[in-house]
């Protein structure tokens, strides 16, 4: 397989790949398996499990082991990196444009369809999530649970996950593993995988410590802590990143973290790369445009360097890996909980787009009645119409809402 044949098919993958994993994914499926017959269904298929059960973007490290399955580490890294550059620049213009201009009243009335579409896509994020992941009473209740844990008592996304995995593993005891016929991975092999890209991981921390950059050091363990975290997609870990972001460091507003989120939605590439938008935004803050560039390489470095850590070093694994049940019984356990971690995220933000004051109480957000908007709740009900009843899609009913809150501006 000649490498220009990769860059071209993962090029072109990157650049198109909008309308979040289940799009990005089918799409590399219909290049991969369908068009050019690089992987089997079934490679494909177990692959995709493997990178179901890996924190972070799982169709970024899909693109990632394909890369690796044709041509080694390099094509792993020229996969990957395809797959997330054409986003992150994107998203780069965008943060740098929103940090000079998203004050204002212009741009700020647009930013009211933003919001009521991010909302709606929230909502239909969880639908769909829902009718994968809750297919019994135990899921049902790890879901109820994972919501009530974050809404009503703040209980951190880390514990909630690391309970629902240890709910899912014993809840699968007895369960018999079939034989494997794989053939095993030298030891020494994984382990010299492991540290390099464990050391490549944890270089920039090191260095932004040793010279007394506080900031970026903050910013990084922040964000490679997330990265650990980042089951079920951008949407599970958002809430957790909002309330670190927002209200422990201080770094970003509420408002802002939902235009973000409404930003990376129109971009290719990962949900994910919203954590670059707040590194950029949190660095404009902090320092100008120079320390914004900064902390958006180092927010996607920490960010997508994991990912190519689990691929590189679990690779070798995937077959070995997907017959344990327990594996499977933990990442069910997982999923089911992160139904309810996102439908505290759909609430939350719904609150925050309907009312203009929302207090924090000792169990959880409390709307003041008397903010209600019923402009955003018109808003909310439309962009409603037109992704969950006309099925457009995500990059379209966002820049139709935007252009109707620019049409009400003008008007009133």
């Amino acid at each position: 397989m000649e490498f220009a044949q990769i860059f071209r098919v993962f090029g072109r993958i990157g650049l198109l790949s909008f309308g979040g994993p289940a799009a990005q994914i089918s799409m590399m499926h219909d290049e991969l398996v369908v068009r050019h017959k690089w992987l089997t269904e079934q490679k494909f298929l177990g692959a995709l499990s493997f990178c179901m059960l890996l924190p972070g973007p799982e169709a970024m490290q899909l693109a990632t082991y394909a890369g690796w399955r044709l041509r080694g580490v390099p094509g792993g890294l020229m996969a990957g990196l395809l797959f997330v550059l054409p986003g992150a620049a994107v998203i780069l213009a965008l943060a740098m444009g929103y940090a000079y201009y998203g004050q204002l009243p212009l741009v700020q009335a647009l930013f009211l369809g933003v919001k009521a579409a991010v909302v709606v896509i929230v909502l239909q994020a969880l639908l769909n999530l829902s009718r994968r992941a809750l297919v019994g009473v135990q899921s049902w209740v790890l879901a109820a649970l994972g919501f009530a844990a974050m809404f009503f008592l703040s209980v951190p996304f880390p514990l909630i996950i690391g309970a629902a995995a240890l709910w899912g593993y014993l809840a699968s005891r007895g369960q018999v593993a079939a034989p494997s016929v794989t053939t095993p991975v030298p030891l020494g092999t994984t382990l010299r995988t492991a540290t390099l890209w464990g050391a490549l991981w944890a270089a920039p921390i090191i260095i932004a410590w040793a010279f007394g950059a506080t900031f970026l050091a903050d910013l990084a363990l922040f964000f490679s802590k997330l990265a650990l975290v980042t089951f079920g997609g951008a949407y599970a870990v958002l809430a957790y990143m909002t309330d670190t972001v927002v209200s422990t460091k201080g770094w970003l507003s509420t408002a802002q973290m939902i235009d973000a989120l409404g930003l990376a939605e129109t971009t290719p590439g990962p949900l994910i790369l919203v954590t670059e938008f707040v590194g950029l935004l949190a660095g404009f803050a902090q320092g100008g445009p120079g320390l914004a560039v900064v902390a958006g390489i180092m927010t996607l470095w920490v960010t997508f360097t994991p990912c190519f850590l689990w691929i590189f070093t679990g690779a070798p694994y995937i077959e070995r890996l997907l017959e344990r049940p327990r594996l499977k019984g933990a990442l069910a356990g997982i999923s089911a909980a992160v139904v309810g971690v996102i439908a505290n995220l759909s609430v939350w933000f719904a609150l925050h787009v309907l009312f203009g004051t929302v207090r924090e109480t000792r169990f959880g957000p409390l709307p003041e009645i008397a903010s209600f908007d019923p402009l955003s709740f018109i808003m909310v009900g439309l962009a409603g119409g037109l992704l969950l009843w006309l099925h457009l899609s995500m990059v379209r009913v966002l820049g139709l809402m935007v252009v109707f809150a620019g049409a009400l501006h003008g008007l009133i």
